[in-house]
């Protein structure tokens, strides 16, 4: 089985799983195209060593670059820029390393702020 995303104006409105054969005879009417996306990659890289395929899977919201051949996330902040190489948004400071304490992105003063 496979995953494939409906994609309705550059933008995923659905993800189903399916058969490509499915995909191939179903007859739908409504205006979009799907799109075949994989649950294994994630930034560019295959989670299992395989082939990554359009970057990252697939999630509703998401934008489908044909340019670059990518599906991208939902924008989470203003600052964050997209990493060209593994079309994820990164924000404009490293999270801090992992010691432990949950860290939320403070858009006002563009810093790493403890959650605790």
């Amino acid at each position: 089985m496979a995953h494939f995303a409906k994609v309705v104006d550059g933008k995923v409105v659905k993800v189903i799983v399916a058969e490509q054969s499915f995909i191939d005879s179903f007859v739908d009417d409504s205006p979009g195209q799907w799109i075949q996306t994989s649950y294994n990659t994630r930034e560019g890289v295959h989670t299992e060593g395989g082939t990554p395929l359009r970057k990252n899977f697939a999630g509703i919201g998401f934008s489908y670059d044909s340019d670059r051949d990518a599906f991208i996330p939902v924008k989470p902040y203003p600052s964050w820029t997209l990493n060209e190489t593994s079309c994820v948004w990164e924000p404009p400071v490293a999270h801090p390393a992992d010691d432990g304490t949950e860290y939320t992105w403070n858009e006002d003063t563009q810093t790493w702020d403890s959650a605790e």
